[in-house]
């Protein structure tokens, strides 16, 4: 039986109606608009960085347009109509609620892994915070509990209570559950029958094989095309989790060998993916939205060589700060560095790149993009700083569309 053969075109267009990149921004997203995004995405990093709007909520503005925001803080908040928790997917990442028992693998490996990872925490403490988060009845955040305890001070950015570091083995072992954060971003902890849907704590158990196999068919949704790697690294599963998962959808028909041109690994084409002649996209894309953020899948599909800066001392930075890639049509064709400064109202473009071979139309897409971007954040102009090749052209742009 002959393979099927992709060009590098063909993958990206599929990997990008995977992702939800075939739907019109919508006037007026609604609940069932987010649902239908989410269930596209699998999972939504959440990321503490706010310089421009936190990680959660941009890939569902990357597809679906402005929305309201409190469609995402209902979606993943209350009990019997939650359609999000908050749990280790990704990384700390959203996940749909009918992923909790595709989970169980993971809360038992960290509770094998409890000793090497929370030894500082006793059997006492855990229990005592178990205890007071069921008899306090409503949801507790780690600064509720830790009684002015002493933070850690060896780890720079974390500086954990002890209350915290409970909770937070806790939780990745599923004693306890994730109800929400508070306005400070405050992780708000509650027991699982408490934040869990019974619909959810109905669900059967699954066997480890099972699980693994349910992430590995939900990525390969997610994905439409994808390598073992691409695979593997969705719901950050161990190769060997994943192989087994593989060669029983293969076996179903479900996932099909396919080879995609440029690329040495083999791939797999999901049985439903859609295979668009277009892709008429015009999106930014967070530094943690699924399509970049497996860098190799990122430079293969589009030929983008991306990494985030956010860490790297800002005299070593190469683009900037917190850089949003700039989807047209298939393409990712530029960069930019982006800030929301509240203080003044503006959203400030602190840097604009253009990739090798952008098309004639990038600035005044991008620029399209922005304006739309900085009504969403209720901020005022865009202000277009002078660094990087495109910086020139895009202010230009700018100030056309703000006439």
């Amino acid at each position: 039986m002959t393979t099927q053969s992709l060009t590098r075109a063909q993958a990206r267009r599929i990997a990008l109606a995977a992702q939800g990149f075939l739907d019109k921004p919508h006037a007026q997203p609604t609940m069932r608009t987010l649902a239908r995004t989410v269930e596209r995405t699998g999972v939504l990093q959440v990321d503490s960085v706010n310089v421009l709007q936190r990680a959660h909520y941009m890939p569902l503005y990357s597809r679906m347009g402005p929305y309201d925001t409190d469609l995402l803080t209902r979606a993943s908040s209350g009990r019997q109509q939650r359609r999000m928790v908050e749990y280790w997917a990704h990384v700390q990442a959203f996940m749909p609620v009918e992923l909790w028992p595709a989970m169980q693998f993971r809360r038992d490996d960290y509770r094998a892994l409890r000793g090497k990872w929370w030894n500082e925490v006793s059997d006492e403490a855990a229990a005592s915070l178990v205890a007071r988060i069921a008899a306090a009845g409503r949801p507790q955040t780690a600064r509720d509990l830790d009684d002015g305890a002493p933070r850690s001070t060896e780890h720079w950015g974390w500086n954990w209570s002890e209350a915290r570091k409970g909770l937070d083995m806790l939780y990745s072992m599923g004693e306890l559950a994730i109800a929400g954060r508070n306005s400070q971003f405050e992780v708000r902890y509650d027991l699982p029958e408490r934040v869990l849907p019974d619909s959810v704590l109905r669900l059967p158990d699954l066997t480890t094989a099972e699980q693994h196999l349910a992430l590995v068919r939900r990525a390969a949704m997610s994905h439409g095309v994808a390598t073992a790697r691409c695979l593997k690294d969705y719901y950050r599963m161990h190769i060997d989790q994943v192989r087994p998962a593989i060669a029983t959808l293969v076996e179903s028909g479900e996932l099909e060998p396919v080879t995609i041109e440029g690329w040495k690994r083999p791939a797999y084409l999901h049985r439903d993916a859609r295979r668009p002649r277009a892709v008429d996209a015009r999106a930014l894309l967070s530094p943690f939205d699924p399509v970049v953020w497996e860098r190799e899948r990122a430079e293969h599909l589009f030929d983008f060589h991306y990494r985030i800066e956010i860490y790297t001392p800002q005299e070593k930075r190469i683009h900037g700060y917190y850089v949003l890639p700039f989807l047209l049509r298939d393409e990712i064709v530029a960069r930019v560095d982006l800030k929301a400064d509240r203080a003044t109202g503006l959203l400030r473009v602190k840097g604009a790149f253009a990739e090798d071979g952008a098309p004639e139309d990038t600035a005044a897409a991008l620029a399209g993009e922005l304006g739309r971007l900085a009504q969403w954040l209720d901020l005022g102009a865009v202000v277009v700083e002078p660094h990087g090749d495109l910086a020139a052209q895009l202010a230009v742009e700018a100030a056309r569309n703000a006439s």
